[in-house]
């Protein structure tokens, strides 16, 4: 059971989103981004949090883990992680995918920093035994590491072409405000657990 969190805290609390395109905002103005619609979503809930966007568009699994430590030079309390949308794109080794996140997660985690780890799906396309080990990989993390899992980043999104920009792969305004309001029970457990 999710325990809300609407406390209003003494100290901004500083978030980093690191993530692919999804977490960036692409092809978005910023105030219509993730980022900018999670802040203003818990700043309405009397929240004072800052969410830093280490978002990159085109971004993998190997990405991350090859820019994390430059990524994390800054004194943040918590993460919101979101990657591996495009490593099934390009048909990445499942094993490859599970080894960088795990290794990414690690690197978090010895930081002391919680996190919320969103899952990705493999598009249907490349057949079950590639889409069934991909998809796993997200909860079976989120166990090993005892993170705050949301399950799959665009639920609810992925299908409806009216919460999606033209290219029918990334959320538009509407997308992005359906999807804040899912994950943000989420990000307010990360912020509890932060503010202990």
């Amino acid at each position: 059971m999710l325990l809300l969190c609407n406390t209003s805290y003494g100290s901004t609390i500083r978030l980093v989103a690191i993530g692919d395109s999804l977490i960036a905002g692409y092809g978005l103005p910023v105030e219509d981004g993730f980022v900018t619609q999670l802040e203003n979503a818990l700043i309405a809930k009397s929240i004072d949090v800052q969410i830093f966007n280490a978002g990159v568009s085109g971004d993998t699994t190997s990405g991350g883990l090859a820019r994390i430590d430059w990524v994390l030079t800054d004194d943040y309390s918590g993460v919101i992680l979101h990657l591996g949308h495009n490593d099934a794109f390009r048909g990445i080794a499942v094993e490859q995918v599970r080894n960088n996140l795990d290794g990414l997660i690690a690197n978090i985690k010895q930081r002391g920093l919680p996190i919320v780890m969103s899952g990705a799906m493999a598009p249907r396309n490349l057949g079950p035994d590639y889409y069934l080990e991909f998809d796993s990989i997200f909860p079976e993390l989120a166990e090993k590491y005892d993170l705050i899992f949301y399950p799959f980043f665009l639920d609810g999104v992925a299908t409806d072409p009216s919460l999606n920009q033209g290219d029918g792969i990334h959320p538009n305004k509407a997308g992005v405000a359906f999807i804040v309001e899912r994950i943000i029970p989420y990000v307010e457990l990360l912020i509890h657990q932060v503010s202990k």
